[in-house]
């Protein structure tokens, strides 16, 4: 994707649990957005089209000597500035206001009035039921200001500049729980900001061939297939972009589903209309992670492992320079984003931080900047069936990250016998298509069981099934106990070496979708 071409908000990261969320909220208006961190370079940011900048909030307070700084020439930039929470309270400290910490904190539910005509409220109730999550205010504001907004509690809500296109509010528009939040969103993108909606799965199936086309040139891309919907995607997208050139190449590395692999090289290179090759790398991988419990390593070897195998096939075709994967925004961002600033490394996706730097193939990541409902929509777009949109995301390590602890056949082959069961079920009882992710969980403890009349010790399932719409946050799933029950029954009594069920209900967060 030209960075140049395409207009985008950057939206400047002071450490908040919510900065995706912005982010995703300014997508879902089509309008390209970015997140930065929060100290960027001014000559690295305006190396983007940058329309608009939003300020994050933060759990920082501006009065601490490590709180994070603001750049104050962006304040120079004269394009439209929307400051929340901490962004507002950064913007009056770099302006001559004064924050304070509060008698009263604001979280959660509060109500706001805005008191005047403007832009940002434009069309809006004059009383709004908002999102708050701060313990400082505003405790003066300076004469460049005005405030546009108060709390219940007589504190103010939202400001905005005098002489500049530059607003703020305390309060966070981008939760669900804020009342015309969106719409909030909205006038500050195409009232103050005057912008189109460009950003489309169309635009950017058009940007992403033609970005392929002119890196990749004459040479030859290998492709890494998993079957799930994001290099799925790349691999179609490919094929618009240069057909032959793109060799798909789908790695067994022993920790797949029950039937996966006869799933993705029949069905799956069926419904893409490409050849697969298969790669079967299982004796590797499984030899390199016998002894390791470590989530973080299991990740990183099995990222550094995938790029070998590949590099393996350089000299079954001519001229390959370049590897192909299906990573998204949400794996750059929780693999720690950016080397500076708030962000930190949740865990370490294995395209992203198990990389090894001595790689011999060049990147080709066409997805790299979209959310996981965004690549959906790019593959309905591209005419892929929903046998492969609508399926259930799979983590490129498998069931590695579904194991807690030590790997071994043994405990591969129970958990892809208490997986298969509970997919079927879900199925069978078509809630599969009513939840985002859904999988089975090896928990590396025994319990004490009866089973004919005779003790028994054996292995411990977790059922995990979760609703969200790309992978940032999600919520757990509220079964019907009729299906929890068959889901326990079948397992325990179909599956050798289980005698206990649990089922998760952590929702993210505070809990990652996957245990490792």
């Amino acid at each position: 994707m030209n960075k140049k071409n395409i207009e985008t908000i950057a939206v400047l990261d002071f450490g908040s649990q919510y900065t995706q969320l912005i982010a995703r909220r300014v997508r879902e208006l089509n309008i390209y957005s970015k997140i930065f961190k929060n100290d960027i370079d001014l000559d690295e940011l305006l190396e983007y089209n940058i329309k608009a900048i939003i300020l994050s909030g933060g759990p920082s307070s501006v009065y601490e000597p490590t709180a994070p700084k603001l750049n104050i020439k962006i304040l120079d930039l004269k394009i439209p500035i929307l400051g929340v929470c901490y962004g507002l309270q950064i913007l009056l400290n770099n302006t001559g206001g004064k924050i304070s910490k509060g008698k009263v904190g604001e979280y959660g539910n509060s109500i706001i009035k805005h008191n005047q005509d403007n832009l940002l409220f434009k069309d809006i109730p004059k009383t709004v039921n908002v999102w708050m999550s701060h313990g400082d205010k505003v405790n003066e504001l300076s004469k460049n200001w005005q405030s546009l907004a108060i709390s219940d509690n007589n504190i103010i809500a939202a400001i905005s500049h005098n002489e500049k296109p530059i607003y703020a509010v305390q309060f966070h528009p981008e939760v669900t729980h804020t009342e015309f939040g969106t719409n909030i969103l909205s006038n500050f993108l195409f009232k103050i900001c005057r912008l189109k909606k460009s950003w489309t799965a169309d635009n950017f199936i058009k940007d992403a061939i033609e970005d392929i086309q002119n890196k990749v040139g004459k040479n030859q891309v290998i492709c890494g297939l998993s079957g799930g919907v994001d290099s799925s995607v790349v691999a179609t997208l490919l094929h618009k972009a240069i057909g032959n050139q793109s060799k798909a190449i789908f790695i067994d590395h022993g920790l797949l589903r029950k039937n996966e692999v006869d799933d993705v090289l029949i069905n799956l290179q069926a419904d893409l209309g490409i050849n697969i090759n298969l790669l079967d790398q299982s004796n590797i991988f499984l030899d390199k992670l016998s002894k390791v419990t470590d989530p973080e390593k299991k990740r990183k070897i099995i990222g550094e492992q995938f790029i070998r195998s590949f590099e393996s096939e350089i000299n079954t075709y001519d001229n390959i320079k370049f590897l192909a994967q299906g990573t998204l925004y949400p794996d750059v961002i929780e693999s720690g984003g950016s080397k500076k600033g708030p962000a930190v490394t949740i865990k370490s996706h294995h395209n992203v931080g198990g990389l090894p730097k001595d790689m011999k193939l060049k990147l080709i990541e066409p997805l790299r900047s979209l959310f996981k409902d965004e690549v959906r929509e790019v593959g309905r777009k591209l005419g892929l069936s929903s046998l492969v949109v609508d399926r259930h995301p799979f983590p490129g390590p498998g069931l590695a990250v579904r194991i807690i602890g030590k790997i071994t056949p043994k405990r591969i082959k129970i958990l892809q016998e208490a997986d298969y069961i509970f997919m079927n079920i879900l199925r069978e009882t078509n809630e599969y298509q009513n939840i985002w992710q859904a999988f089975c969980v090896l928990i590396p403890i025994k319990t004490v069981g009866v089973m004919g009349d005779s003790r028994t010790y054996d292995n411990l399932i977790a059922l995990r099934a979760v609703t969200s719409s790309d992978g940032m946050t999600a919520n757990w799933y509220e079964f019907k106990p009729e299906i929890l029950k068959r889901c326990s029954n079948e397992i325990v009594n179909k599956v050798s070496g289980v005698n206990r069920v649990v089922y998760d209900i952590t929702s993210k967060p505070p809990g990652t979708i996957e245990w490792e």
